[in-house]
């Protein structure tokens, strides 16, 4: 079953592989037009999300919005698909980033600086994994969490994988993550933008409380890394600019600042981007969630080490 269920997905890959970028765009705004009707429970909870976080919008502004992020999940997801099989060269017309002088810090004869970067779910976020092909003095990695149908899983590590970005998922590769952090010249990304489950930190975002991942300063702290923020803007039908921010401070006086003092400067720059253009973040998402039991500012193992997630970086 698995065999076949991967070969039935491979052949829907190959299909949208084969036609044009903004005709694959097209196809899925149109997919994401039709799920915003045919999904009620994630539209409810787009429209829920929306409204709290726009008051002053309207009833007819907040369902224009809600409508519109559908489309452009449909075609993000079906243009990463399509771009996954492009070469750096094939989307450059399609691609481009902004802000990489904030990153591009040498240390005298060792190379670029190790970075870490938190990243949220803006527009094709597929494609923060292709930075180190335009900007090759970088190694990228990022982490993800397998999925539960192993067919799928491989699927979309082959994917993945033709981005040149080492991938390492979260519970079973904490160990290659912990060695290749020693190295020089890694920028690593790590998704900050949704529900963190109940360790995670409960900082506000868009004036609610809600439960938020501490790894991106977790990880810059443990390993001596600078943070920064990065946003993938849709600015046009298949077309997406990614910008760097610049470096959020984790010292302060040449003290550790607190993970939850680096999270919220995160928040709130998600929430700037949010509000530059609301339709281009991941609003289906529950991220809002009441806390299933007193969360924990920061985690620790034995012997002392932070954890995010349930594992030690």
């Amino acid at each position: 079953m698995n065999t076949l269920i991967y070969w039935l997905a491979r052949s829907v890959v190959a299909v949208i592989q084969t036609l044009p970028l903004r005709l694959v765009a097209r196809l899925g705004r149109a997919g994401g037009g039709l799920a915003f009707y045919l999904t009620k429970r994630y539209r409810r909870v787009t429209v829920d999300n929306l409204t709290n976080s726009f008051p002053g919008k309207s009833s007819a502004e907040i369902r224009e919005i809600a409508r519109e992020t559908f489309r452009r999940l449909g075609e993000n997801y079906a243009s990463a698909i399509k771009t996954a099989a492009m070469t750096p060269a094939q989307m450059r017309p399609h691609f481009e980033f902004a802000g990489a002088e904030n990153i591009l810090i040498f240390q005298q004869d060792a190379g670029p600086q190790s970075r870490v970067v938190a990243v949220g779910h803006f527009g094709n976020f597929e494609l923060y994994a292709r930075f180190g092909q335009y900007v090759p003095v970088f190694k990228c990695a990022a982490t993800y969490r397998g999925l539960n149908q192993p067919a799928l899983n491989r699927l979309l590590v082959e994917l993945r994988n033709r981005s040149d970005c080492r991938f390492f998922e979260r519970r079973t590769e904490s160990g290659a993550l912990r060695a290749a952090m020693c190295d020089t010249g890694l920028l690593l990304g790590l998704l900050a933008d949704q529900h963190a489950g109940p360790n995670g930190l409960r900082l506000p975002f868009f004036g609610r409380d809600c439960s938020t991942s501490a790894a991106p300063a977790v990880f810059a702290l443990r390993y001596n890394c600078p943070l920064h923020t990065a946003i993938c803007y849709r600015v046009g039908l298949a077309r997406w600019r990614i910008e760097v921010g610049e470096e959020i401070p984790t010292r302060s006086n040449g003290a550790p600042r607190s993970t939850a003092d680096i999270m919220r400067d995160v928040n709130r720059e998600f929430e700037k981007a949010i509000r530059r253009d609301p339709a281009n973040w991941f609003w289906v998402h529950r991220r809002w969630k009441p806390p299933e039991r007193r969360a924990k500012p920061e985690a620790k193992t034995e012997d002392g080490a932070l954890k995010v997630d349930g594992q030690a970086p």
